[in-house]
């Protein structure tokens, strides 16, 4: 039986190789994510899983409209 990686762990896999200039918004992450052969639901679960991490410090959320994601370079 194949374990599947979490949904963070490939939504960060995805982001930190596309290495984006500015911050994506959900819909657009979840195009990268296609683009990368990750299936995800839908946009909104894009952003719950972020908005999650986000309070772990582990993704910036800029509150513009549309949200905007970008992941935080940790030490």
């Amino acid at each position: 039986m194949r374990l599947r990686r979490g949904e963070f762990e490939r939504i960060r896999s995805v982001l930190a190789d596309a290495d984006p200039d500015e911050p994506l918004t959900a819909r657009e992450i979840l195009d990268l994510l296609a683009e990368h052969g990750e299936e995800f639901d839908s946009a909104h679960r894009v952003a719950t899983v972020l908005g999650r991490r986000a309070d772990d410090g582990e993704i910036e959320v800029i509150r513009d409209q549309p949200y905007r994601y970008r992941l935080v370079d940790l030490p």
